[in-house]
């Protein structure tokens, strides 16, 4: 029987009325919730933004000196030593012993390491075969001479008796002068010899490094079994040096001075050094000498300081930080009285703050900043006196966005 084909029902396609409410219903709320869902994450967004807190960074204003002299500029620096070198070979060759380490205190003239001498053992000791051969060339000539020089006088008689010709006298002559001619000949050969056997034994020298000057080793640089040069090899297989000596007692301080302010620093002025590693221990030293030529990239002008007392905790490239002291004045007379207000603390420029009532700085206070306003007074280098509103120890903010508000929360930068 043959089978009806589907037929479709298009009644089934229909949307219901209902259905029709339900899908429009649902796009007008999807529709209206989209400002709603903007708002709220803006709302989210300025909470968050409201409870972070502002990062901050803060100093400790400090005591004024007492009646000691004031400082006129602030500067930072390194601790470097004025001799510094790495000790290298003067020729090329592989290391067979190494006796130092790092940390080693070494004496002017100690052994430090040694090189492979044997080619040059094997030209020195060729040297001396030639002038020993030389030496006895000369031996051999001289007998030989002293037997020619028999004939010469022999043959002198004969002729003299008319028995020998003038031929044989001068055979003998000619002899006894090719002779001497030889035997200054070896002579000279002997001396060549003695130059090529100090050229050798300068060679072998060579081979044994050790320390130009007493110091502390900082640095091994090659291994036994590498090979070291006096000029790079290329590829990281030749090494150039053979360990790193610096003379302690040669440290002194190097400091890049703004040009603005080196009129500030004359040779022999008084300074006070403070290291980084010992912030609480201040050193007494003094200008050496302001280096005469100006970087004129960073505008600065190298000036270098000595210690006036050496200590092993100065270590070179240490940072430190220097205060260059001012001349002290003597006190006119009759004219103490007259002395302004004092300095109370010392605190960074960068710290005060200024609206158009006056200058203020903002104090940190249990996690919270204070506004303080503040009584300037004469500038030193980076810093600037404060005569009232701050006191020597409190946290004062340098660096901290220009929206800070008196009794915002903060969080101090690390």
């Amino acid at each position: 029987m043959p089978v009806d084909s589907p037929k479709h029902d298009l009644g089934s396609l229909r949307i219901h009325d209902g259905q029709r409410m339900k899908s429009g219903l649902g796009k007008r709320v999807s529709y209206a919730s989209i400002p709603v869902v903007i708002f709220a994450a803006i709302v989210a967004t300025a909470f968050a933004l409201r409870n972070q807190k502002p990062v901050v960074e803060v100093a400790t204003a400090a005591k004024p000196d007492a009646g000691g002299p004031q400082t006129a500029l602030n500067a930072s620096g390194y601790v470097t030593p004025r001799r510094r070198a790495t000790i290298a070979a003067k020729i090329t060759g592989r290391v067979t012993g190494v006796f130092f380490d790092e940390g080693t205190r070494v004496n002017e003239g100690q052994l430090l390491a040694k090189l492979d001498d044997s080619d040059y053992k094997r030209a020195l000791d060729s040297a001396k075969a030639d002038r020993d051969a030389a030496q006895a060339a000369i031996a051999d000539l001289e007998v030989q001479l002293r037997n020619a020089e028999i004939e010469l006088k022999r043959a002198q008689k004969l002729r003299e008796a008319g028995i020998q010709t003038q031929e044989a006298l001068d055979n003998a002559l000619t002899l006894a002068d090719s002779l001497r001619a030889k035997i200054a000949l070896a002579k000279e050969q002997v001396n060549a010899a003695q130059s090529r056997i100090a050229v050798a034994q300068q060679a072998v020298e060579n081979c044994v490094i050790r320390a130009p000057f007493p110091g502390i080793v900082v640095s091994k640089d090659a291994q036994v079994g590498e090979m070291v040069s006096p000029n790079s090899a290329g590829g990281g297989f030749t090494r150039t040096g053979i360990a790193t000596i610096v003379d302690m007692n040669s440290n002194e301080i190097e400091v890049d001075v703004n040009e603005s302010y080196i009129a500030r620093v004359q040779p022999g002025q008084p300074v006070t050094a403070t290291l980084d590693a010992y912030p609480d221990w201040q050193i007494p030293s003094k200008v050496r000498t302001v280096i005469p030529t100006a970087d004129r990239q960073k505008a600065t002008v190298k000036v270098r300081i000595s210690f006036l007392k050496l200590d092993p905790r100065i270590l070179p490239d240490m940072g430190v930080k220097v205060a260059f002291l001012e001349e002290q004045k003597p006190a006119v007379k009759g004219k103490e009285k007259e002395k302004g207000p004092q300095a109370v603390a010392f605190i960074p420029k960068s710290a005060v703050r200024s609206d158009s009532s006056a200058s203020f700085v903002y104090l940190l206070r249990d996690g919270k900043v204070e506004r303080r306003a503040v009584s300037l007074g004469t500038e030193r280098g980076t810093e600037v006196a404060v005569l009232a509103g701050v006191t020597p120890g409190d946290s004062v903010v340098v660096k901290g966005p220009e929206s800070l508000r008196d009794g915002d929360k903060v969080e101090i930068r690390q």
